[in-house]
């Protein structure tokens, strides 16, 4: 059942986003706050809870940090790919001339951060992660408010809590790009599933310039479009979300082959410069299989845990029923996180957006008792908690 304060816009009668003519001036002034607070008050207790999950990982790794004294900025500002968007956010990118280039990775999130950091008190470290944080808020407000639109109130609370109690969730924190792309996919997906066709492919338009991983979300808004426009629903507003939404993954990708000079300029600095291709899965299944027959670190067994997970959830998102827009993003993000060769130890980590799986997660809290949803959400915080830490503090590699 849909909810009417969850969402991002009101619709008018007619299913298009404006409200509609004949409202007096009065009552238009105070339309906006009057949603807003509406929509403050549904959400307040999945902020809330995401916030206090997420605050607890991240004192956790500070105090550890403190005893090993390691820096916890520069943890969650500077490690990995963090090092990369803040490279590329101070200094631009730079011209290929090795392989291993920052033109591998989308540009919104060192655009956002270049332009910010001259109107914030903080240096650029400090932006990208302020961001970051920023971000994940909006991407549990956007999971709520599919939660909330799909299954009711409480279900969207837990989607948005189990977000961030996922066992990679400390990435959510880092001025990583993984929850500005949740936020903008997420608010993508729901205005598809309510119609709201200007702002699908506008958000699909930008998720496509923050991850390579927007293959994934472009073709389902693409189509949903397509089946809305041929359905004659929204007028013309699915046309122009067809033309918006792939925008922003093939402009990048194309000033990526006119920078260097070929085509496949961007796809070259993938495979020769990060050694990273689609194989179908064999890398993968290689990965799986030494993990399985030899002893090694926690890590790679959880991430076995979390892609044989996933997939028994997504198994669980089709008896479920989810609407198919959700169904197809979520196979999707399992078909390019499962079948990219390369970076075994961070696909875990490239599975945070795919949210939708985690729905049938958060319906089967929602049916708990408090009692019994208390005992296992604190057991899964204090897991998230240490396994946050152990990612930065005792494995060498990108979480």
């Amino acid at each position: 059942m849909a909810c009417e304060t969850g969402g991002i816009a009101d619709r008018g009668r007619d299913g298009h986003e404006d409200a509609g003519p004949g409202t007096p001036e009065v009552v238009a002034d105070t339309r906006l706050p009057t949603r807003l607070r509406r929509a403050l008050w549904a959400v307040w207790p999945a902020l809330a809870g995401y916030v206090a999950v997420r605050v607890v990982g991240l004192v956790t790794v500070a105090i550890w940090a403190d005893a090993r004294d390691a820096r916890f900025g520069r943890l969650i500002g500077l490690r990995a790919d963090a090092g990369w968007y803040l490279g590329i956010a101070e200094h631009g990118y730079d011209r290929a001339e090795t392989l291993q280039s920052d033109m591998a990775f989308f540009p919104l999130y060192p655009l956002l951060v270049r332009l910010t950091e001259p109107l914030s008190p903080l240096h650029y470290r400090g932006t990208a992660i302020a961001l970051a944080w920023l971000a994940s808020l909006a991407a549990a407000w956007g999971l709520f408010a599919i939660g909330n639109h799909l299954y009711g109130r409480r279900t969207g609370i837990l989607l948005a809590v189990a977000w961030g109690l996922v066992p990679h969730a400390i990435v959510e924190s880092m001025a990583y790009t993984e929850s500005l792309f949740t936020a903008l996919a997420a608010w993508s997906l729901y205005a598809v599933l309510t119609g709201r066709w200007l702002t699908a492919g506008t958000l699909c338009l930008l998720a496509g310039a923050t991850r390579p991983t927007a293959t994934s979300l472009i073709p389902v808004v693409m189509l949903a479009a397509l089946i809305a426009l041929a359905r004659r629903h929204g007028g013309w507003r699915p046309a122009v979300a067809i033309l918006l939404a792939p925008l922003g993954w093939l402009g990048f990708v194309g000033w990526v082959g006119w920078r260097t000079g070929r085509v496949d300029g961007w796809l070259q600095i993938q495979t020769e410069g990060w050694r990273s291709t689609f194989d179908g899965g064999a890398g993968t299944l290689e990965s799986v299989g030494t993990t399985l027959d030899q002893p090694v670190e926690l890590q790679w067994y959880l991430i076995v845990a979390v892609l044989a997970g996933s997939l028994v959830l997504l198994a669980l998102s089709i008896v479920d029923r989810q609407p198919w827009p959700l169904l197809a993003y979520s196979a999707m993000m399992l078909v390019t996180t499962i079948g990219a060769s390369g970076y075994f130890n961070s696909k875990a980590r490239f599975l945070l957006p795919a949210f939708a799986l985690l729905l049938p997660v958060a319906r089967g809290l929602a049916a708990l008792s408090t009692a019994r949803l208390a005992v296992i959400l604190v057991g899964a915080t204090a897991f998230t908690a240490y396994f946050g830490g152990y990612l930065l503090l005792v494995w060498a590699y990108s979480p």
